[in-house]
């Protein structure tokens, strides 16, 4: 086999064979399981600027605090990809099904261990270290659920329609993250911050026991992909995928996750950094803060199904070629947004989250395509949660510390130069090499 360069057009792929599955089913089941995940995910996030530096780190000065959370936050993208191999190899030697079962279950649980946990005050330093524990379940699990729900709903594609089913898993991001978002803002506006500091923000995490078990009953209703099946019927699976993949795909795997890296970068700057800044620098109340992450997840939800519609019609690859030029022209407009109040804050959540819904809509479909169904589970899980360590684990980190001791300029070269390296990506990955 030779190393495949990632395709990111939608003419090259094959034909796949018919879906068994009901394309409600099988849309509902990817867009089910990954909003779960999702929500567990960002409901961190949104914990890690609110409450963890001053339940977990108390003892630091707020800057440190915060550093310090954010430094959890991080832990789950490291562990992403050692989830992706794991969880990946079971999708491509067992099947999509039963890892996407394991890996809800894995993500679920660690997600309301850390609504149980005890704070710094309660058992010392022992409490920061259980958090990250549990941070890494929750990226452990992660790395395996996105993968297997995007090749859910493209292996079941008809021809013709591999963006527009793609984009539904991807649809979990922002109505996960608008969940997690209201879940916090109800709660301000029933409970004061004190208490919420004291017992409310343990719901969010506990509350995950509801949408794990809908995620199960919807994830368990579902039948094998017919790719995949196709795929054992004929005896084509490799022993060891991630072997396969390192000796055989490695140009994929490589410029795959810096075709990401603009996506990961634009959505951590545009979530949990500016939700800190928001609170931070600009003293909103944590209600009018999260106000603003419920407006840029909608936008965001709004523009992914607009994107999967135009994929499909003019190439993922053009329009992934557009997405990332414009959010390069974005950054140098970044500082002068971020600095004048909150007007043009309002402006800036509005845009970033356009140009997130663009790249994000396409970019599962675009990532899962060089690969075939033996080792694509594995392949496209890797590439994700790869770009996820050098684009978004340290981005919130990175954003606040050049703001710190740089100023917001140096943020939207950041931003800028992640849009490069992505532009330079997508461009070797013409649909015209393999």
């Amino acid at each position: 086999m030779t190393n495949a360069i990632p395709d990111v057009s939608s003419s090259a792929e094959p034909l796949e064979p018919v879906a068994l599955n009901s394309p409600a089913r099988v849309l509902t089941a990817s867009l089910v399981g990954t909003t779960i995940e999702f929500f567990d995910f960002y409901v961190y996030a949104t914990a890690a600027v609110l409450v963890f530096p001053a339940l977990f780190f108390p003892n630091s000065d707020p800057t440190t605090a915060l550093l310090a959370s954010f430094a959890t936050f991080s832990i789950a993208f490291f562990a992403r990809p050692l989830g992706a191999v794991v969880f990946g190899h079971f999708g491509d030697r067992i099947g999509r099904k039963t890892t996407l079962v394991a890996a809800l279950l894995t993500m679920g649980v660690s997600t309301v261990i850390i609504g149980l946990l005890p704070t710094y005050e309660q058992i010392g330093v022992i409490a920061p270290l259980l958090l990250a524990l549990c941070r890494f379940g929750q990226g452990f699990g992660l790395g395996g659920e996105w993968g297997g729900a995007v090749l859910l709903a493209t292996e079941n594609a008809p021809p013709g329609k591999r963006s527009w089913y793609g984009m539904f898993p991807q649809l979990g991001a922002p109505v996960g993250l608008f969940l997690s978002s209201g879940v916090f803002w109800l709660l301000l506006h029933v409970i004061s911050q004190e208490a919420l500091l004291s017992w409310g923000w343990r719901v969010p995490f506990l509350a995950s026991i509801i949408l794990i078990a809908i995620g199960l009953w919807v994830r368990l209703s579902i039948t094998e992909t017919p790719a995949f099946q196709k795929t054992i019927d004929s005896d084509e699976r490799v022993d060891v995928p991630v072997a396969e993949l390192f000796r055989n795909h490695k140009r994929s795997l490589v410029l795959g996750t810096f075709v990401a890296l603009a996506t990961f970068v634009l959505f951590y700057i545009g979530s949990a950094y500016l939700l800190s800044y928001n609170i931070k620098v600009l003293q909103m109340s944590f209600i009018d803060a999260l106000e603003v992450q419920l407006l840029g997840s909608v936008v965001f939800g709004l523009v992914i199904p607009v994107i999967g519609k135009l994929g499909d019609r003019y190439g993922r690859r053009e329009m992934l070629l557009l997405t990332t030029v414009l959010i390069g022209i974005f950054s140098f407009f970044l500082p002068a947004l971020m600095t004048n109040g909150v007007a043009t804050i309002f402006v800036f959540v509005t845009v970033a989250m356009v140009l997130m819904g663009m790249t994000y809509g396409l970019i599962g479909t675009a990532l899962a395509a060089p690969f075939p169904t033996a080792v694509r589970y594995t392949g496209s899980s890797i590439t994700f949660n790869f770009a996820g360590i050098f684009g978004a684990s340290l981005a919130p980190y990175i954003a606040t510390y050049l703001q710190v001791n740089h100023g917001m300029t140096s943020v939207g070269y950041y931003l800028g130069l992640a849009a490069v390296v992505t532009l330079v990506c997508i461009l070797l990955s013409g649909k015209d090499e393999v």
